[in-house]
Order: C-alpha cells, then structure tokens, then sequence
C-alpha cells in the first residue's frame, strides 16, 4: 500500500481561529458565511507545494441544550451546513468527542460557554495508528492543541515529516517546536476564501 499525505483538520479549534480573523478584520460591510468557506482555495494558497491524498475534518458531536436551545440550533445547523459544504470539497467529515453547554459564573453573573472534548484524542489516535501502520507518508496538522504534542513525537520517531498548519495571530509555539515545518494562514487569505452574505442574505462568490 502506498503511503499517504494526510491533512487533519481540527474542527472546533480551525473555527475558533476563523472566528478570530473575522473579529479582526476591518471589513465590516458584509457578513461572512463559514459554514461555505472555500477550504480547498485557502489550503492550496499557503501548501500549493505539497500533494494532499486525503483530507480529514474532526468536529465535535453537539448537543441541545434547555437554557440555550436556540444557540444550540444554530450551531447544529451551521455543523450541516458545513459537512455538506466540505464533503463537497473531497473531505472526510468525522465527528469525534462532543461539544456540551456548561453554565459559569463570573461578576455575580451566569453565561452559557460551549466546550469540546474528545477531537483532540481521535487525531492522536488517528495519527500514531497510521504511523504505526506505515500508511503515513507525511502528515499536516492544522491545529493549536498542545495536547497533540506527544502524538507528533511518537509520529516524528517514525521518520514522518509533520507539517504544523496554523494561523498568524497566537500560533502554538509548542508545535511550531515538536513539528519538521510551519505553515501559518494569513486573516487575508482566510477572508478570501470566505463567501459573502449580502445584506439579503443572498450567496455570492
């Protein structure tokens, strides 16, 4: 069996940073649509040199919750939505670990935050079993988890080239260490590869 280039992707964590380059983007007259992100375009736009046999997006099982039903429904339709999108682009959509609401406390106050567990392990896994399997010929990690350090190691003691794909603003430095490579994705690029709402909710390229 020959030996595959593998992108994985971690979801909750790739969302987040996206998130982060909107809020810092001076563009305000549109609204920007994740859910329709061209991931291929910006993928190809900063690792055009490297050939990428299989591509794996992890996101997190998410769950309704009485005290924020109507925020859970908008993530669980946005989750679709963006399945649909990706799979479309040639990715394999797996959901791993989940995403549950928990009630804090801060200032006399209580919120809703969203926090995922278990996306983090599946990629771990998945990278040391196909290291171990010697179906991994290169493996790029887009992620800022510093819990995958162990598991890039354990990959890197096998001769496999690691590449860290992360972002501009805050990239792990801990990966930046534990992997051959860094590639980081401008906010440019990732406004770019991002559809655009109209003010009529209209999709446009």
């Amino acid at each position: 069996m020959s030996k595959l280039n593998v992108l994985f992707i971690d979801g909750e964590n790739f969302l987040h940073k996206i998130n982060d380059a909107l809020r810092n983007s001076k563009s305000t007259e549109e609204k920007s649509d994740i859910a329709h992100i061209k991931l291929n375009q910006l993928i190809e736009n900063v690792a055009n040199d490297i050939k990428i046999d299989k591509k794996i997006f992890y996101a997190a099982r998410l769950h309704e919750h009485s005290e924020s039903k109507e925020k859970s429904k908008e993530l669980i339709k946005l989750q679709r939505q963006l399945k649909t999108n990706l799979e479309k682009q040639g990715f394999e959509f797996i959901i791993a670990g989940n995403v549950r609401a928990q009630k804090v406390f801060a200032d006399h106050k209580s919120s809703i935050v969203f926090r995922e567990k278990g996306v983090d392990v599946r990629i771990a896994v998945d990278l040391v079993s196909m290291a171990c399997d010697g179906n991994l010929g290169m493996a790029i990690l887009c992620s800022s988890d510093s819990d995958l350090q162990p598991a890039v190691a354990e990959v890197r003691k096998r001769d496999i080239e690691i590449i860290y794909l992360g972002f501009e603003k805050n990239p792990n430095k801990g990966l930046i260490y534990t992997t051959n490579r860094t590639i980081l994705f401008r906010n440019s690029e990732i406004i770019k590869a991002l559809i655009k709402v109209d003010s009529n909710n209209l999709k446009k390229d």
